[in-house]
């Protein structure tokens, strides 16, 4: 059982950084095991967004429903990939991203068999991905594009990241897509494979925490709260590195050391990164998932990118 930390010692120190916000506002929020998100698990186990007046739930929804749960209004917030915003908005779930959450560096990736040397050996194989829509579906589309093939070329077999990692390791398909942990069950069995290509290789996997322009225009104090909580649960993991991988591991199944390990492979981004990340490099990359989106037929309409994105509740 996870027990919530007090706000004392290292954390005590922190809360001077944080306004209050709006008291007790309810916010559910989706998404997934990755590690990426750990931080959300943390300012909810230690008690920050309690601190900043939010009343958060965390639900685990898988990426491809995640949108139907935010148009539906069980979930208000969501974190995800900055490409899946712009798929979610193109098909009519209208949402903005508020906040940078991390970058992959080699936490998704490719797996391949051993006899499998190149991306360009794929034609005609069976690659595990999760479906349409979805970061490791477009990661795959992605990898394929930069090597001169596209989806067409293989066969997608649609497993969510956790599965695709499982059934590759128990010798099912030719390769798969998937991220951290699930990616370190491929690196600690080599003799089932390899792998091929990760983030480092192709850097596009870079996730945004997002909410319905609904609760963005009702609860502007909350977003705020919700991008300042974050920031203060990156402080905590800096002030107390091995309880934040435990807490955060935890919620994966994972020990401290084994989340460490994970996520070595990706960079949470501070406040100071989100600036610069919007500054520039949020538009650039935008445009070009866009029209890969548009290219494998994931939307039909491209949005205007500067209508999904309101930075102004980082403070």
């Amino acid at each position: 059982m996870i027990r919530k930390w007090h706000i004392a010692s290292a954390f005590a120190a922190l809360v001077a950084f944080t306004t209050p916000s709006a008291a007790e506002t309810k916010v559910a929020v989706g998404l997934s095991g990755w590690t990426g998100f750990g931080p959300l698990t943390l300012a909810k186990q230690a008690g920050i967004f309690e601190k900043n007046g939010l009343d958060v739930t965390l639900n685990k929804i898988p990426q491809a429903s995640r949108h139907l749960a935010l148009a539906s209004g069980d979930v208000q917030c969501a974190a995800t990939t900055v490409e899946t915003w712009i798929a979610w908005n193109a098909n009519g779930v209208a949402t903005k991203q508020i906040f940078q959450m991390d970058k992959s560096f080699g936490a998704d990736g490719m797996v391949v068999r051993p006899d499998i040397e190149k991306v360009a050996d794929l034609k005609g194989k069976t690659v595990a991905a999760s479906a349409p829509g979805t970061s490791p579906y477009f990661a795959l589309a992605w990898i394929l594009k930069k090597n001169g093939l596209t989806l067409k070329d293989v066969k997608v077999v649609n497993l969510e990241p956790g599965p695709a990692a499982q059934a590759f390791v128990a010798g099912q398909n030719d390769a798969a897509m998937t991220y951290e942990p699930y990616l370190s069950t491929v690196r600690s069995a080599p003799d089932k494979g390899k792998i091929i290509a990760t983030t480092i290789d192709y850097p596009m996997v870079m996730d945004t925490f997002g909410c319905t322009n609904e609760f963005l225009e009702k609860n502007p104090e909350a977003a705020k709260a919700l991008a300042a909580s974050y920031f203060e649960a990156l402080e905590l993991i800096a002030a107390d590195e091995k309880k934040a991988y435990e807490t955060m591991g935890a919620d994966v199944k994972q020990s401290a050391e084994k989340f460490g390990e994970s996520a070595k492979h990706l960079k949470w981004q501070d406040k100071a990164a989100n600036q610069k990340f919007f500054e520039g490099e949020f538009t650039s990359f935008s445009n070009e998932a866009a029209d890969l989106l548009l290219e494998i037929g994931i939307i039909k309409q491209k949005p205007d990118i500067s209508a999904i994105v309101d930075t102004s509740f980082i403070k």
